[in-house]
Protein backbone atom coordinates (compact mmCIF):
# COMPACT_ATOMS: atom_id res chain seq x y z
CA UNK A 1 0.00 0.00 0.00
CA UNK A 2 0.84 3.53 0.00
CA UNK A 3 0.39 5.24 3.00
CA UNK A 4 0.14 9.37 3.64
CA UNK A 5 0.38 9.92 7.12
CA UNK A 6 -0.23 13.69 8.15
CA UNK A 7 0.97 13.28 12.14
CA UNK A 8 2.26 16.11 14.77
CA UNK A 9 6.10 14.93 14.43
CA UNK A 10 8.54 12.38 13.00
CA UNK A 11 11.77 14.36 13.18
CA UNK A 12 11.90 15.40 16.29
CA UNK A 13 11.41 13.64 19.40
CA UNK A 14 11.51 16.50 21.45
CA UNK A 15 9.00 16.95 24.15
CA UNK A 16 6.03 14.73 22.77
CA UNK A 17 5.45 10.87 22.47
CA UNK A 18 4.21 11.55 18.82
CA UNK A 19 7.42 10.87 16.97
CA UNK A 20 8.56 7.65 18.64
CA UNK A 21 5.42 6.05 17.76
CA UNK A 22 5.03 7.27 14.36
CA UNK A 23 8.57 5.97 13.56
CA UNK A 24 8.10 2.65 15.31
CA UNK A 25 4.62 1.92 13.22
CA UNK A 26 6.30 3.59 9.88
CA UNK A 27 9.49 0.95 10.03
CA UNK A 28 7.75 -1.81 10.74
CA UNK A 29 5.10 -0.88 7.69
CA UNK A 30 7.95 -0.33 5.43
CA UNK A 31 9.52 -3.40 6.51
CA UNK A 32 6.65 -5.22 5.37
CA UNK A 33 7.06 -3.54 1.75
CA UNK A 34 4.26 -0.65 1.89
CA UNK A 35 5.62 2.90 0.91
CA UNK A 36 4.67 5.94 3.72
CA UNK A 37 4.71 9.65 2.66
CA UNK A 38 4.54 11.92 6.06
CA UNK A 39 3.31 15.17 5.98
CA UNK A 40 4.89 17.66 8.89
CA UNK A 41 4.06 20.81 10.59
CA UNK A 42 7.36 23.04 10.77
CA UNK A 43 7.70 24.52 14.18
CA UNK A 44 10.83 26.16 15.96
CA UNK A 45 10.50 24.21 18.62
CA UNK A 46 11.53 20.90 16.95
CA UNK A 47 13.10 22.41 14.16
CA UNK A 48 15.79 23.02 16.37
CA UNK A 49 15.59 19.50 17.77
CA UNK A 50 15.29 17.34 15.16
CA UNK A 51 17.16 13.72 16.86
CA UNK A 52 16.08 12.07 13.29
CA UNK A 53 15.64 14.93 9.82
CA UNK A 54 15.46 11.62 7.61
CA UNK A 55 14.11 8.40 8.50
CA UNK A 56 14.91 5.84 6.07
CA UNK A 57 11.41 4.09 6.18
CA UNK A 58 9.59 7.22 5.23
CA UNK A 59 9.33 10.17 2.34
CA UNK A 60 9.12 13.52 5.34
CA UNK A 61 7.99 16.91 3.61
CA UNK A 62 8.15 19.41 6.10
CA UNK A 63 6.28 22.93 5.67
CA UNK A 64 5.51 25.76 7.22
CA UNK A 65 2.24 26.65 6.01
CA UNK A 66 -0.32 24.50 4.24
CA UNK A 67 -1.09 26.16 1.51
CA UNK A 68 2.65 25.76 0.11
CA UNK A 69 2.28 22.29 0.11
CA UNK A 70 -1.45 22.10 -0.70
CA UNK A 71 -0.92 21.26 -4.17
CA UNK A 72 1.73 18.51 -3.34
CA UNK A 73 -0.45 16.50 -0.65
CA UNK A 74 -3.06 16.26 -3.30
CA UNK A 75 -0.56 14.93 -5.60
CA UNK A 76 0.29 12.37 -3.36
CA UNK A 77 -3.05 11.47 -2.09
CA UNK A 78 -4.57 10.87 -5.76
CA UNK A 79 -2.54 7.44 -5.47
CA UNK A 80 -3.02 6.23 -1.70
CA UNK A 81 -4.74 3.66 -0.47
CA UNK A 82 -4.92 5.10 2.77
CA UNK A 83 -4.85 8.29 4.10
CA UNK A 84 -4.05 8.99 7.61
CA UNK A 85 -4.12 12.65 10.40
CA UNK A 86 -3.02 12.10 13.44
CA UNK A 87 -4.07 13.66 16.75
CA UNK A 88 -2.59 17.33 17.44
CA UNK A 89 -1.90 17.56 14.07
CA UNK A 90 -1.89 21.77 13.29
CA UNK A 91 -3.70 21.55 10.17
CA UNK A 92 -5.73 18.51 10.91
CA UNK A 93 -9.11 19.75 10.20
CA UNK A 94 -7.87 21.52 6.76
CA UNK A 95 -6.38 18.30 5.98
CA UNK A 96 -9.21 15.69 6.44
CA UNK A 97 -11.57 17.76 4.50
CA UNK A 98 -8.75 17.53 1.49
CA UNK A 99 -8.75 13.36 1.90
CA UNK A 100 -12.70 13.03 1.86
CA UNK A 101 -12.34 15.23 -1.27
CA UNK A 102 -9.40 13.43 -2.87
CA UNK A 103 -11.42 9.80 -2.32
CA UNK A 104 -8.87 8.11 -0.71
CA UNK A 105 -10.16 4.24 -0.25
CA UNK A 106 -9.45 4.39 3.34
CA UNK A 107 -9.77 7.51 5.23
CA UNK A 108 -8.40 7.11 9.20
CA UNK A 109 -7.48 9.18 12.19
CA UNK A 110 -4.74 8.21 14.57
CA UNK A 111 -5.36 9.61 17.84
CA UNK A 112 -2.96 9.34 20.36
CA UNK A 113 -4.59 11.51 22.55
CA UNK A 114 -8.06 10.06 23.03
CA UNK A 115 -9.67 11.34 26.10
CA UNK A 116 -8.49 15.02 25.65
CA UNK A 117 -10.06 14.88 22.13
CA UNK A 118 -13.73 13.78 23.05
CA UNK A 119 -13.47 15.62 26.19
CA UNK A 120 -12.88 18.55 23.85
CA UNK A 121 -15.42 17.24 20.81
CA UNK A 122 -18.38 16.91 24.01
CA UNK A 123 -17.74 20.56 24.99
CA UNK A 124 -17.17 22.20 21.69
CA UNK A 125 -17.79 19.84 18.95
CA UNK A 126 -14.66 20.07 17.31
CA UNK A 127 -10.77 20.59 17.63
CA UNK A 128 -8.61 22.58 15.71
CA UNK A 129 -7.61 19.00 13.96
CA UNK A 130 -11.11 17.14 13.88
CA UNK A 131 -14.24 18.19 13.55
CA UNK A 132 -17.54 16.39 14.89
CA UNK A 133 -19.10 16.42 11.48
CA UNK A 134 -15.24 14.58 10.55
CA UNK A 135 -16.32 11.56 12.18
CA UNK A 136 -18.61 9.70 10.16
CA UNK A 137 -16.75 10.05 7.16
CA UNK A 138 -14.09 8.07 8.62
CA UNK A 139 -13.18 4.61 8.16
CA UNK A 140 -11.33 3.82 10.49
CA UNK A 141 -10.98 5.40 13.98
CA UNK A 142 -7.17 4.08 15.69
CA UNK A 143 -7.10 4.95 19.17
CA UNK A 144 -4.18 4.72 21.63
CA UNK A 145 -7.20 4.28 24.58
CA UNK A 146 -8.95 1.19 24.28
CA UNK A 147 -11.51 -0.26 26.40
CA UNK A 148 -15.59 1.47 26.61
CA UNK A 149 -14.07 4.72 25.37
CA UNK A 150 -14.36 3.14 21.64
CA UNK A 151 -17.81 2.08 22.36
CA UNK A 152 -18.44 5.39 22.92
CA UNK A 153 -17.10 6.92 20.04
CA UNK A 154 -18.89 4.52 17.69
CA UNK A 155 -22.25 4.32 19.75
CA UNK A 156 -22.90 8.39 20.15
CA UNK A 157 -20.11 10.38 18.09
CA UNK A 158 -21.03 8.59 14.88
CA UNK A 159 -17.54 6.84 13.79
CA UNK A 160 -17.97 3.33 11.86
CA UNK A 161 -15.17 2.06 13.13
CA UNK A 162 -13.30 2.56 16.66
CA UNK A 163 -10.37 0.06 17.14
CA UNK A 164 -6.99 0.55 19.48
CA UNK A 165 -4.29 0.84 18.00
CA UNK A 166 -1.80 0.95 20.74
CA UNK A 167 2.03 2.30 21.15
CA UNK A 168 4.77 -0.17 20.06
CA UNK A 169 8.23 -0.49 20.58
CA UNK A 170 11.38 -1.52 18.03
CA UNK A 171 12.78 -4.60 19.85
CA UNK A 172 15.98 -3.88 17.85
CA UNK A 173 16.53 -0.34 19.51
CA UNK A 174 14.88 -1.03 22.91
CA UNK A 175 16.24 -3.93 24.32
CA UNK A 176 17.99 -4.93 27.95
CA UNK A 177 21.63 -3.77 27.97
CA UNK A 178 24.22 -3.95 30.18
CA UNK A 179 24.54 -1.92 33.27
CA UNK A 180 25.64 1.80 32.29
CA UNK A 181 27.49 3.86 34.74
CA UNK A 182 26.15 6.88 32.96
CA UNK A 183 22.42 6.25 33.86
CA UNK A 184 23.26 3.44 36.75
CA UNK A 185 20.40 4.91 39.63
CA UNK A 186 17.82 3.50 41.93
CA UNK A 187 14.69 5.55 39.95
CA UNK A 188 14.38 6.84 36.87
CA UNK A 189 11.43 8.84 35.27
CA UNK A 190 11.39 10.03 31.60
CA UNK A 191 8.86 12.41 29.98
CA UNK A 192 7.74 15.76 29.74
CA UNK A 193 6.82 18.03 32.53
CA UNK A 194 2.47 18.13 32.90
CA UNK A 195 0.91 20.12 35.61
CA UNK A 196 -1.06 16.36 36.23
CA UNK A 197 1.77 14.73 36.43
CA UNK A 198 4.30 16.24 38.86
CA UNK A 199 2.36 15.49 42.16
CA UNK A 200 3.15 11.85 41.47
CA UNK A 201 6.67 12.39 40.35
CA UNK A 202 7.34 14.24 43.66
CA UNK A 203 5.33 11.11 45.39
CA UNK A 204 6.60 8.34 43.97
CA UNK A 205 10.16 9.65 42.87
CA UNK A 206 11.27 12.61 45.01
CA UNK A 207 9.97 11.31 48.35
CA UNK A 208 11.71 8.13 47.93
CA UNK A 209 14.60 10.03 47.17
CA UNK A 210 14.46 12.42 50.14
CA UNK A 211 14.07 8.82 52.15
CA UNK A 212 17.46 7.68 50.84
CA UNK A 213 19.75 10.24 50.26
CA UNK A 214 22.82 8.11 48.89
CA UNK A 215 20.88 6.61 46.29
CA UNK A 216 20.60 8.17 42.76
CA UNK A 217 17.80 9.18 40.74
CA UNK A 218 17.34 10.85 37.47
CA UNK A 219 14.41 12.18 36.14
CA UNK A 220 14.71 12.82 31.84
CA UNK A 221 12.43 15.46 29.64
CA UNK A 222 11.94 18.64 28.65
CA UNK A 223 9.63 22.09 30.11
CA UNK A 224 10.12 21.88 34.08
CA UNK A 225 9.63 24.82 35.87
CA UNK A 226 12.80 26.02 37.27
CA UNK A 227 10.64 27.07 40.42
CA UNK A 228 10.32 22.92 41.11
CA UNK A 229 12.73 22.21 43.77
CA UNK A 230 14.64 18.62 43.71
CA UNK A 231 16.02 16.77 46.12
CA UNK A 232 19.95 17.15 45.79
CA UNK A 233 20.16 13.31 44.86
CA UNK A 234 17.96 13.81 41.87
CA UNK A 235 19.93 14.38 38.40
CA UNK A 236 17.47 16.48 35.61
CA UNK A 237 18.49 15.70 32.14
CA UNK A 238 17.18 18.10 29.66
CA UNK A 239 16.35 15.73 26.85
CA UNK A 240 17.37 12.06 26.32
CA UNK A 241 18.00 11.42 22.95
CA UNK A 242 16.53 8.31 21.85
CA UNK A 243 19.12 6.22 21.51
CA UNK A 244 20.19 6.13 25.19
CA UNK A 245 16.82 5.39 26.40
CA UNK A 246 17.52 1.68 26.34
CA UNK A 247 20.24 2.63 28.48
CA UNK A 248 18.68 4.46 30.97
CA UNK A 249 15.96 1.80 31.40
CA UNK A 250 18.54 -0.83 31.76
CA UNK A 251 20.63 0.82 33.96
CA UNK A 252 17.77 1.83 36.44
CA UNK A 253 17.28 -0.51 39.17
CA UNK A 254 13.27 0.89 38.61
CA UNK A 255 11.91 3.07 36.35
CA UNK A 256 8.77 5.00 36.82
CA UNK A 257 5.31 5.24 34.80
CA UNK A 258 2.99 8.57 35.47
CA UNK A 259 0.20 8.86 33.48
CA UNK A 260 -1.95 11.80 32.46
CA UNK A 261 -5.19 12.50 34.13
CA UNK A 262 -7.46 11.79 31.59
CA UNK A 263 -6.00 9.21 30.07
CA UNK A 264 -6.17 7.76 33.66
CA UNK A 265 -9.99 8.81 34.19
CA UNK A 266 -10.11 6.28 30.97
CA UNK A 267 -8.76 3.48 31.41
CA UNK A 268 -6.85 1.27 29.37
CA UNK A 269 -4.32 4.03 28.12
CA UNK A 270 -0.76 2.63 28.35
CA UNK A 271 2.22 4.81 27.60
CA UNK A 272 4.37 4.42 24.35
CA UNK A 273 7.63 4.65 27.75
CA UNK A 274 4.99 2.14 29.65
CA UNK A 275 6.00 -0.90 26.63
CA UNK A 276 10.00 0.79 25.49
CA UNK A 277 10.38 0.46 29.13
CA UNK A 278 9.38 -3.33 29.65
CA UNK A 279 10.84 -3.91 26.38
CA UNK A 280 14.14 -3.10 28.28
CA UNK A 281 13.54 -5.46 31.31
CA UNK A 282 13.32 -2.39 33.31
CA UNK A 283 10.89 -2.83 36.47
CA UNK A 284 8.15 -0.44 36.08
CA UNK A 285 6.83 1.67 38.96
CA UNK A 286 3.25 2.58 38.10
CA UNK A 287 0.32 4.88 39.27
CA UNK A 288 -2.87 2.68 39.32
CA UNK A 289 -5.83 2.98 36.41
CA UNK A 290 -8.93 0.66 35.07
CA UNK A 291 -7.47 -1.34 32.21
CA UNK A 292 -3.61 -1.79 33.41
CA UNK A 293 -3.82 -4.93 34.37
CA UNK A 294 -4.71 -5.90 31.00
CA UNK A 295 -1.33 -5.05 30.31
CA UNK A 296 0.72 -6.42 32.70
CA UNK A 297 0.36 -8.99 35.89
CA UNK A 298 0.16 -6.46 39.22
CA UNK A 299 3.11 -7.41 41.47
CA UNK A 300 4.39 -9.81 38.48
CA UNK A 301 5.25 -7.93 35.73
CA UNK A 302 5.10 -4.16 37.09
CA UNK A 303 4.78 -2.79 40.60
CA UNK A 304 1.67 -0.52 41.76
CA UNK A 305 2.42 1.38 44.72
CA UNK A 306 0.15 3.19 47.23
CA UNK A 307 2.37 5.81 47.86
CA UNK A 308 5.83 7.00 48.50
CA UNK A 309 6.41 4.72 51.12
CA UNK A 310 6.20 1.57 49.26
CA UNK A 311 7.98 3.12 46.29
CA UNK A 312 10.77 3.56 48.90
CA UNK A 313 10.43 -0.01 50.08
CA UNK A 314 10.81 -1.66 46.81
CA UNK A 315 14.12 -0.15 46.91
CA UNK A 316 15.15 -1.24 49.75
CA UNK A 317 12.85 -4.62 50.58
CA UNK A 318 13.78 -6.48 46.63
CA UNK A 319 17.21 -7.18 46.02
CA UNK A 320 18.32 -6.83 42.32
CA UNK A 321 17.62 -10.66 41.63
CA UNK A 322 14.16 -9.97 42.33
CA UNK A 323 13.55 -6.62 40.48
CA UNK A 324 15.08 -8.15 37.46
CA UNK A 325 12.44 -10.53 37.16
CA UNK A 326 9.84 -8.56 37.66
CA UNK A 327 11.08 -6.51 34.67
CA UNK A 328 12.27 -9.27 32.41
CA UNK A 329 8.83 -10.85 32.90
CA UNK A 330 7.54 -7.34 31.59
CA UNK A 331 9.49 -8.28 28.84
CA UNK A 332 8.77 -11.44 27.75
CA UNK A 333 4.51 -9.83 28.13
CA UNK A 334 5.50 -6.88 25.48
CA UNK A 335 7.59 -9.14 22.94
CA UNK A 336 5.00 -10.75 22.50
CA UNK A 337 2.34 -8.36 21.55
CA UNK A 338 3.18 -5.18 21.58
CA UNK A 339 6.03 -4.84 19.11
CA UNK A 340 5.59 -2.87 15.78
CA UNK A 341 5.31 -5.26 13.97
CA UNK A 342 2.65 -6.85 16.43
CA UNK A 343 1.08 -3.19 15.06
CA UNK A 344 1.52 -3.23 11.62
CA UNK A 345 0.10 -6.49 11.50
CA UNK A 346 -3.05 -4.67 12.81
CA UNK A 347 -3.15 -1.68 10.73
CA UNK A 348 -3.22 -3.93 7.74
CA UNK A 349 -6.04 -6.23 9.33
CA UNK A 350 -7.91 -3.22 9.87
CA UNK A 351 -7.43 -2.01 6.73
CA UNK A 352 -8.31 -5.16 5.00
CA UNK A 353 -12.05 -4.96 6.48
CA UNK A 354 -12.35 -1.62 6.27
CA UNK A 355 -11.53 -2.36 2.46
CA UNK A 356 -13.93 -4.90 2.07
CA UNK A 357 -16.73 -2.90 3.52
CA UNK A 358 -16.31 0.18 1.65
CA UNK A 359 -15.69 -2.25 -1.93
CA UNK A 360 -12.41 -0.45 -1.91
CA UNK A 361 -10.28 -2.57 -4.79
CA UNK A 362 -7.05 -0.89 -4.80
CA UNK A 363 -7.02 -1.47 -0.89
CA UNK A 364 -8.29 -4.87 -0.67
CA UNK A 365 -5.82 -5.94 -3.67
CA UNK A 366 -2.79 -4.21 -2.04
CA UNK A 367 -2.81 -6.62 0.92
CA UNK A 368 -3.66 -9.85 -1.22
Amino acid sequence: MKICIFGLAITSSWGNGHATTYRALCDALFARGHSIVFFEHNTEWYQNNRDLPHPPYCRVTIFEDWKEVRTLARAELRDSDVAVVGSFFPDGATVLDEIFDAGVPIKAFYDIDTPITLATLKRQGETYYLLERHLPQLDLYFSFTGGPLLQELESTMRVKTALPLYCSFDPQKYRELPRNPEFACEMSYMGTYAPDRQPKVEELLCEPARRLPRGRFIVAGPQYPSSIVWPGNVERIIHLNPRDHASLYSSSRLTLNVTRREMMIAGFSPSVRLFEAAACGATIVSDNWHGLDTFFAPGKEILIPAGATDAASYLTGYDDSELRNIGRAARERVLAGHTSACRALEFEKAVAIAAQRTSSPMAIGSLR
